[in-house]
C-alpha cells in the first residue's frame, strides 16, 4: 500500500489543521492506521492510531501527552485516514508522517509499522 500525506503548513499557535494520508494500491479497511510525528533533532514518535479489531470494527488510541488535541478517523470509501489537530502549539512543530500495517497487532513503535508516507511538515508560530 501507498501512502501520501498532505495538509501540512504553516499555522499560528492557537490554530488548527486537518492532515490527511491517501492510500493507493490497496483498501485500508483491513489495516492499522497510524500517525506520528518528528521534530527537528529529535525520533519520531506515536501521536495516534486507528486500529482494525476485524470486520467493521476499529478503535482508537493516542498518545498519553496528546489525547484531546488530536483526533484521527478514517473514511475506508475514500481510503483516507485523517489527523485533526486543534490548539496547535510551537512545540508540535514537526514532520508528520502517516502510517499502516495490515491486520489489529501494533504498537506505538515505529518500527513495528510497514508502510510510510513521505510525511507533512507542520510548523508552528509562536
Amino acid at each position: 500500500v501507498q501512502l501520501q500525506a498532505s495538509g501540512g503548513g504553516l499555522v499560528q499557535a492557537g490554530g488548527s489543521l486537518r492532515l490527511s494520508c491517501a492510500a493507493s494500491g490497496r483498501t485500508i479497511s483491513a489495516y492499522s492506521m497510524g500517525w506520528f510525528r518528528q521534530a527537528p533533532g529529535k525520533e519520531r514518535e506515536f501521536v495516534a492510531a486507528n486500529i482494525w479489531s476485524g470486520s467493521s470494527t476499529y478503535y482508537t488510541y493516542y498518545s498519553d501527552s496528546l489525547e484531546g488535541r488530536f483526533t484521527i478517523s478514517r473514511d475506508n470509501v475514500k481510503n483516507t485516514v485523517y489527523l485533526k489537530v486543534n490548539n496547535l502549539k510551537p512545540e508540535d512543530t514537526a514532520v508528520y508522517y502517516c502510517a499502516a500495517r495490515l491486520g489489529g497487532s501494533w504498537s506505538r513503535s515505529p518500527k513495528s509499522w510497514d508502510y510510510w508516507g513521505q510525511g507533512t511538515l507542520v510548523t508552528v508560530s509562536s
